[in-house]
């Protein structure tokens, strides 16, 4: 279709199609790598079926396992045909009630996202990050910039639940805290959203990193809410005032554009939209560390006992199950 000249004066169906065409070419080439080990082992069992030597059984042995790794992610890439599935992602980590416990609750969770983000060779930006006022962080937004970054994210949308020891409390009590995690793609610039300016409040606030450290003297940060959807989005990475609006611009753009696709899926099919509400009664995940250790998700029953894997990013598991699950529903 590319290849027709009268395509090219629609710039927009230009783009549209370089964007399928790429995706198209993604998997072509994930095909010809899975048939280039196929055939491997095809030439490996030839020379088997004449030999018999050992060392050719283990060599197509080595490789049947390694095809079969490379299928399985073949089949799961398959899964990511979302509209935006293939684009970069915003990941929002907010705590529940409970103060210290559920702020140092919500800083284990972005470092699990931080170790996934490095598993996967994904980069990372962090859009605003607010620190707890003795330990943990009020709230952090982050940038994941990648391939399927959104496509393989939107599976960590919801409530998470930890049990454990408080490391806070002095009669070392079990406690339960909650954090919500929001996550949404990172739209394409031509995709219009209409933002009314009186719909807008806009306040500034002094910039502070990681941990509270102080990194600007001026008034740089910004936090707008949508009034009508009470929408709140903040920025704070940027090095001005304007900087960081327009970021926080881009974002609040995006928040609205997702929120009107989520209303679209609920109404064709009457079902819950994939942002979860922030009630501590709708966990997808719990974390029990405590009196045994397994995480397990409660929307696919997936559960892992390795605590430490999962918390060093290992999600993929809960990842693939979501994915597989979504294409049956």
């Amino acid at each position: 279709m590319m290849t027709k000249r009268e395509i090219w004066s629609d710039q927009d169906k230009v783009k549209k199609l370089g964007k399928e065409s790429s995706r198209l070419k993604d998997f072509i080439e994930i095909y010809e790598n899975l048939e280039e080990v196929y055939n491997e082992i095809s030439v490996i069992l030839e020379l088997y079926e004449e030999d018999e030597e050992l060392e050719l059984k283990e060599e197509a042995e080595k490789k049947v396992k390694l095809l079969k790794k490379k299928v399985d992610k073949v089949e799961i890439k398959s899964l990511l045909t979302g509209e935006n599935d293939d684009n970069n992602a915003y990941l929002e980590i907010h705590p529940g009630a409970g103060g210290t416990e559920s702020h140092d609750w919500a800083s284990i969770l972005y470092r699990m996202y931080k170790k996934w983000v490095d598993n996967n060779d994904y980069k990372m930006e962090v859009v605003d990050y607010q620190a707890g006022d003795e330990a943990g962080i009020k709230s952090v937004t982050i940038k994941v910039i990648g391939k399927y970054a959104y496509g393989y994210l939107k599976s960590e949308n919801g409530v998470h639940r930890l049990v454990r020891i408080s490391p806070f409390d002095a009669n070392k009590r079990r406690h339960t805290s909650f954090a919500s995690v929001f996550v949404y793609p990172e739209i394409e610039k031509d995709i219009d959203v209409d933002i009314n300016e009186k719909d807008l409040r806009i306040d500034t606030y002094r910039a502070s990193g990681a941990g509270g450290q102080h990194v600007n003297v001026t008034d740089s940060a910004v936090r707008i809410t949508h009034q009508p959807t009470k929408i709140v989005v903040q920025c704070q990475n940027e090095r001005s005032q304007m900087q960081n609006k327009k970021q926080a611009m881009k974002i609040l753009k995006a928040r609205l554009y997702q929120k009107e696709l989520e209303k679209k899926e609920e109404e064709r099919k009457k079902l819950e939209n994939n942002k979860m509400d922030n009630a501590w009664g709708s966990q997808i995940r719990s974390y029990v560390l405590h009196p045994y250790q397994k995480i397990k998700d409660h929307r696919t029953n997936v559960d892992i006992g390795n605590v430490d894997s999962v918390l060093n990013g290992n999600l993929d598991q809960f990842m693939e199950a979501f994915l597989r699950q979504k294409k049956l529903d």
